[in-house]
C-alpha cells in the first residue's frame, strides 16, 4: 500500500520569501503564548481528538486488507479478460489516503478518505461500482456498502470491520501500475477524464499542503483544534454549503504562511483575525495559480465567467488548481461571516486572560436563533434504504438554498444545519434536517411584499424524487416550523423549552424572542444581547385550529406517479417599515408580544494594518442580481406534481388558512392558505 508522507515536523522555515511567499509577523513566542498554547493542546487532549494507539493499528491494518482487495479485484479481472499470464502476475493497484488521515489530523472514529489507483482497462463505472461493488457486499466484514457513482467526486462508501471508508477510483494510463507510483507528478493526469483527475486530487492536494506549510505539526494542531471549533459551530460540511476537511486545511494553511514561526495558540487566534477581514471573493491561494500543458481547466475569473461567481474562493495548490468551496452560497457564506467574528471576540477575551479555551468550543445554539425553520423529514422503509435516501437529499440539500435565495432575490436568509436529528418514535427509520430562515437584514420589508417559497419547495422534492435508485417507501418531507413548534427531538436530554409568556408585562423583562427562557446564558448569547439590543416592534400574532390537508396514502408512490394537489394564496407578506404583522395557528392567550430581533455583524476593531493579507482582487464584485441571474440560469424552474404522504411515516402535515401570512408564520410548504383568528399567541 502507498501513502502519502509529509515533511518533517521539525524542518527549518527557510528562504522564506520564496516559499510561503507575502508574511505578516515573523517574531516567535511570549512566554504568554507559550502558557495559551500549553493550555490548548491539554483541552484538546482532555476532548478525546486524539486515537489510541489500539485504534491507530486497527487502521493500518484496515488499510491492508482493503489493498489485498483490491489488488484481488484487479488480477481477477485481468485473468477474465484474457491476458497473458504474465500480465496477470504483474496486474496491480494501489491505495493511497488522502484528507484527514493523510494530513495526519484525524480523530476516534473518524472515516479514511482512500484513493485505489488501477491500470487503464479496469474502468470506473462498471468494474468499480459493480464488479468491485459485487465482491465487497459478499463480505462480512463489510457493512453500509454505500455506492455514490453520479456525485461530484464518484466515491463507494463502507464500513470495514467498523471503520468507515470513503474509497475512490482512477484508472491511469498504465496497464501495470507499479507499487511506488508516485502520483504528485503531473504525467500521471496524462490522457485521464476530468471525474479522475478530481479523485487524484485529493491526494496530491494532501501532499502539496504538507510541503508548503512551515511547521507541520503546527499546522496539524492548528487544523484539529479548528475543525473541532467548526464542527460545534455548525459550520463544517461541504455538502451543506460551509466548508470541508480540505477547506479548513487550505485556510489553516495561510495563516501558517503568513505567521511562520508562529505556534498553534497564536495560529489560532490569527485565523480568526485575518479571516474576518478577508474580502471575499479574493481568493485563499497558497502557491500561485499556474497552467500546464496538459490543458486543463484551471480557476481564473478572467477567462471562465463561472469562477466570478463564487463566493468564498479557496484554491487548490495542486494542478489543475480548483476552487475547493463551489459550495458556498451567499447564505452560508454570511453564517461564516458571523462564526469568524464571534471567534475572534473569544480570542481576544482569551489573550487578555477573561476566559478560558473552552469558551471557542461552546456549542452553537441554533435552535435558539432563529423564529423561523424549514424541517426536511427523510423516511425510507428499513435502514438500509435509508442511509442510501439520507445520502441522497443530503447532497441535494445545498440546491434547496440556492433556490431559495434565487426566487427571492437574495431577501431571504436560509441557514441550513449541517446536524441531522432521529425521531425514534416513527415506525419506520427517519431522520431530519433543518434549515433556519430570517429576511435579509438591514432591508425594509414594503408594504404587501409577500415571499412564497412553496413553489420553490415543489421544485426541490420533485428534483429529489428523480433519484435513480428510488424504492418504494423513500420519502420526503418539507414543513415549516416557528421555534416553539420545534420537536422535541431536537433537543438534547434534559432540556427543557422555556413556556411562553403570557402577558405584555412579563414580555418586557426579556430583550426578544430569540433569548430562548432556559436561562442558559451562554457566552455567545450575552455578547449578542450587549452589544446588539436593538429590536423591532410586532403586532400582536393571532392563531387558528390546526388543520390538515394532505390525504393518506395505504403505500408509497413511485415519482413517476404524481399525484395533484391544490395550491394556496402567497404567505408571507410584508407591513408599513418595520413593523411586521403576523398570525400563526394553535391555542392561545391574548396580548402576548413578539419582538423581531435584528442580528447584525458588529465591526471589529482589530486590523491586520497596512500589510497585504488579502491577494490581489482577480475579478469584480459581484451584485446580489448578478447572483440570482446566474442561478436561474443554473436551475430552471421545474413545476411538477408531489406525491402524497406515506402512511404510517407522514410527517404531521402543515396548517390550513386562508389569507396571505406576514414574516413570522413564513410559508407553509404544503398547499396550504392563511386566515385570521381573533386569538392571540402566547
Amino acid at each position: 500500500m502507498a501513502g502519502s508522507e509529509g515533511p518533517n515536523a521539525s524542518s527549518p522555515t527557510q528562504q522564506l520569501p520564496k516559499k510561503y511567499d507575502t508574511t505578516i509577523f515573523l517574531s516567535g513566542p511570549t512566554q504568554s503564548d507559550l502558557q495559551r498554547n500549553a493550555e490548548l493542546e491539554k483541552f484538546l487532549i482532555d476532548s478525546g481528538l486524539y486515537e489510541s494507539t489500539d485504534e491507530a493499528e486497527k487502521r493500518v491494518e484496515v488499510l491492508g486488507r482493503i489493498d489485498r482487495i483490491v489488488k484481488d479485484w484487479v488480477k481477477q479481472l485481468t485473468s477474465q479478460r484474457g491476458y497473458t499470464d504474465q500480465m496477470v502476475e504483474d496486474a496491480n493497484a494501489v491505495i493511497f489516503t488522502f484528507g484527514s488521515y493523510c494530513l495526519g489530523v484525524h480523530g476516534p472514529g473518524a472515516d479514511i478518505d482512500t484513493l485505489c489507483v488501477g491500470p487503464s482497462y479496469v474502468n470506473r463505472e462498471e468494474d468499480f461500482f459493480i464488479i468491485l461493488h459485487d465482491m465487497l457486499a459478499e463480505m462480512e466484514e463489510v457493512t453500509e456498502l454505500q455506492p455514490v457513482p453520479d456525485a461530484h467526486v464518484p466515491v463507494m462508501k463502507f464500513k470495514l470491520r467498523g471503520i468507515s471508508i470513503d474509497l475512490l477510483y482512477a484508472s491511469v494510463s498504465l496497464l501495470v501500475v507499479p507499487e511506488d507510483l508516485d502520483i504528485s507528478h503531473e504525467s500521471v493526469l496524462f490522457d485521464v477524464d476530468e471525474q479522475t483527475v478530481r479523485s487524484l486530487n485529493g491526494c496530491r492536494v494532501a501532499d502539496q499542503i504538507l510541503k508548503l506549510v512551515p511547521n507541520v505539526e503546527h499546522f496539524r494542531t492548528t487544523l484539529r483544534c479548528l475543525k473541532f471549533w467548526a464542527k460545534r459551530r455548525g459550520v463544517y460540511s461541504n455538502v451543506t454549503g460551509f466548508l470541508g476537511g480540505v477547506n479548513w486545511a487550505i485556510l489553516v494553511a495561510r495563516i501558517c504562511q503568513l505567521y511562520p514561526n508562529a505556534i498553534p495558540s497564536m495560529l489560532v487566534s490569527r485565523f480568526f483575525r485575518v479571516y474576518t477581514q478577508w474580502r471575499w471573493p479574493n481568493p485563499v491561494t497558497l502557491c500561485s495559480i499556474e497552467e500546464n500543458e496538459l490543458g486543463f481547466p484551471t480557476w481564473d475569473p478572467r477567462k471562465n465567467p463561472r469562477d466570478r461567481y463564487h463566493h468564498m474562493p479557496i484554491i487548490t495548490p495542486a494542478y489543475p488548481c480548483m476552487n475547493s468551496s463551489y459550495n458556498v452560497s451567499i447564505s452560508t457564506l454570511r453564517v461564516m461571516t458571523e462564526q469568524f467574528h464571534h471567534g475572534n471576540r473569544i480570542c481576544e477575551e482569551i489573550e487578555l486572560n477573561k476566559t478560558q479555551w473552552s469558551a471557542l468550543f461552546e456549542p452553537y445554539l441554533f435552535f435558539e436563533t432563529y423564529k423561523n425553520y424549514l424541517q426536511v423529514d427523510i423516511v425510507a422503509a428499513d435502514s438500509d434504504d435509508l442511509l442510501a435516501w439520507k445520502g441522497w437529499v443530503e447532497s441535494r440539500f445545498r440546491q434547496l438554498t440556492l433556490k431559495i435565495e434565487r426566487d427571492t432575490n437574495g431577501m431571504l436568509q436560509c441557514h441550513p444545519y449541517p446536524k441531522e436529528y432521529v425521531d425514534t418514535s416513527k415506525p419506520c427509520p427517519h431522520c431530519a434536517f433543518f434549515m433556519g430562515l430570517q429576511r435579509k437584514e438591514g432591508v425594509r420589508g414594503q408594504e404587501g411584499q409577500q415571499f412564497d417559497i412553496r413553489g420553490t419547495v415543489d421544485e426541490f422534492r420533485q428534483e429529489i424524487n428523480m433519484y435513480m435508485f428510488w424504492k418504494p417507501g423513500m420519502d420526503i418531507y418539507v414543513c415549516h416550523v416557528r421555534r416553539k413548534q420545534l420537536p422535541p427531538f431536537v433537543f438534547p436530554d434534559g432540556y427543557k423549552r422555556p413556556r411562553p409568556l403570557r402577558h405584555a408585562s412579563q414580555q418586557d423583562e426579556r430583550n426578544d424572542e430569540d433569548a430562548v427562557g432556559s436561562g442558559s446564558g451562554s457566552a455567545e448569547r450575552h455578547i449578542k444581547r450587549k452589544i446588539d439590543p436593538k429590536t423591532e416592534d410586532v403586532r400582536p400574532i393571532k392563531r387558528v385550529k390546526q388543520t390538515t390537508i394532505s390525504p393518506p396514502r395505504t403505500e408509497s408512490v413511485s415519482p413517476s406517479k404524481n399525484v395533484g394537489r391544490s395550491v394556496g394564496t402567497p404567505d408571507i407578506s410584508f407591513s408599513n417599515g418595520n413593523r411586521l404583522e403576523c398570525r400563526a395557528t394553535g391555542d392561545a392567550d391574548k396580548n402576548s408580544d413578539v419582538r423581531l430581533p435584528v442580528r447584525q455583524l458588529e465591526s471589529e476593531k482589530d486590523s491586520v494594518g497596512d500589510m497585504r493579507v488579502v491577494e490581489d482582487v482577480m475579478h469584480e464584485s459581484i451584485t446580489i442580481n448578478e447572483c440570482t441571474s446566474m442561478l436561474v440560469s443554473e436551475f430552471p424552474r421545474v413545476r411538477n406534481e408531489v406525491k402524497p404522504s406515506q402512511e404510517g411515516c407522514a410527517v404531521k402535515p402543515s396548517e390550513q388558512l386562508e389569507k396571505p401570512l406576514s414574516w413570522n408564520e413564513l410559508v407553509v410548504p404544503c398547499a396550504v392558505s392563511f386566515s385570521e383568528s381573533k386569538e392571540t399567541l402566547a
